[in-house]
């Protein structure tokens, strides 16, 4: 029987290391750091989820701060 906690589809999250804990929690940590400017703006470089599925959208979140800040 799988578990879907644990279970993420094969396709990573491009730019980002996607790193499932033993708990069967989702963290996601982008391979290159966010300008400082999108960091001000409140980008977050980690981020952690129950799902695949919303550690996927809380990167895209993350993703849409830092392109909203001028360079």
């Amino acid at each position: 029987m799988s578990d879907d906690r644990t279970s993420a589809p094969a396709t990573a999250i491009p730019g980002w290391r996607l790193i499932i804990s033993d708990a069967g929690r989702f963290w996601a940590i982008r391979n290159r750091a966010f300008p400082r400017t999108a960091l001000r703006a409140g980008a977050e470089p980690t981020v952690d989820a129950d799902t695949f599925e919303e550690v996927r959208e809380a990167v895209a979140r993350q993703e849409e701060i830092a392109e909203g800040v001028p360079s």
